[in-house]
């Protein structure tokens, strides 16, 4: 939605080279298409010389039709709905591709390289403009049905709480991601709650997430309310999670992790008040070496969703060598 990366990256993990472009979705989806495929072909020809590629894997934010390869809605790529960008893609550069939503691409990348390198089983959660999600279930994104399970950003945390893009109301999204911050904050001093951010939204045309969680931390009580409000909502959706999967990882990601100390303490509160199952698995409540479920900070930051959409050709290749060897 903001910027487009580009890497080359080996079987063991190791970035060859990164490429970062920005998006500039306001000149058109062919624009950023055809940038997107003149770097790939840039970076493949540079290290096809060292050895053979496996595939090509793309993230791209929005829900996709994983049978169709259409991009059927996408909040932060105006003009791209309905849009069949895999076949587009696959025709611009001659080759196969594995096109896959940003956030499962992270999730993959966490799974393969950061927090969840020694599970199976994942659930991960992408905090940044929005909220997105992924889920890894025996090591591989698990879809759903059309491609579009795992999106924690529209679990509803308030019934009637404020409207969301989707046409819902109350989503975590609009309680945990940037923009929500950013909104609540602008809230807060609409309603004379706080003049430090009254000031600090005056005088910086850049008003963010960042400032606010500067004020937090320097003991402002309505930026800690707002991150208090942020906590309880990932709490609130995170117990749902826990008690629906059982799984022994959610790993918490995206720009806003930054602000974790912030944030975290009044997710743990909500989360062992919303999931009794957490309460008897958490680290704390279970012996040494018992099976526990552990909620952590991702490791890979921007560059997850770089790694999770290199993996996934490998993943294809191995399972085909698999399939072969029986």
């Amino acid at each position: 939605g903001t910027n487009l990366r580009i890497a080359a990256v080996d079987e063991n993990g190791t970035l060859l080279e990164k490429v970062t472009l920005g998006t500039q979705v306001q000149r058109g989806r062919e624009f950023v298409i055809s940038e997107m495929t003149s770097a790939i072909q840039s970076v493949t020809e540079k290290y096809s010389a060292r050895g053979e590629l496996v595939g090509i894997g793309i993230g791209v934010p929005g829900f996709i039709d994983m049978d169709t390869g259409t991009v059927r809605e996408s909040p932060n790529l105006p003009g791209w709905a309905d849009y069949p960008v895999h076949q587009d893609i696959e025709r611009r550069l001659g080759t196969k591709v594995i096109l896959e939503n940003d956030a499962n691409a992270a999730a993959m990348g966490e799974k393969w390289l950061g927090a969840g390198r020694d599970v199976n089983d994942l659930c991960m959660f992408t905090l940044g403009t929005g909220v997105g999600g992924g889920i890894i279930h025996n090591g591989r994104v698990w879809h759903g049905m059309k491609g579009f399970a795992g999106e924690m950003g529209h679990s509803t945390v308030q019934p009637e709480g404020h409207a969301c893009g989707c046409g819902s109301h109350g989503c975590l999204e609009q309680y945990a991601s940037a923009t929500a911050i950013v909104r609540m904050a602008k809230e807060a001093v609409a309603k004379g709650m706080s003049d430090a951010m009254a000031n600090a939204s005056r005088l910086d045309v850049e008003f963010s997430s960042k400032v606010v969680y500067q004020l937090a931390i320097q003991g402002d009580k309505a930026a800690q309310e707002v991150f208090d409000t942020v906590g309880r909502s990932i709490g609130i959706t995170l117990g749902t999670f826990v008690n629906a999967l059982n799984f022994p990882m959610y790993v918490i990601g995206g720009g806003v992790v930054s602000a974790w100390d912030a944030f975290s303490p009044a997710m743990f509160d909500e989360l062992r008040v919303r999931s009794f199952i957490y309460r008897i698995t958490a680290p704390e409540a279970v012996k040494a070496g018992d099976k526990r479920t552990i909620v952590t900070r991702a490791l890979l930051g921007s560059d997850a969703g770089l790694f999770g959409a290199a993996r996934l050709p490998m993943l294809l290749a191995e399972d085909r060598a698999t399939r072969a060897t029986y």
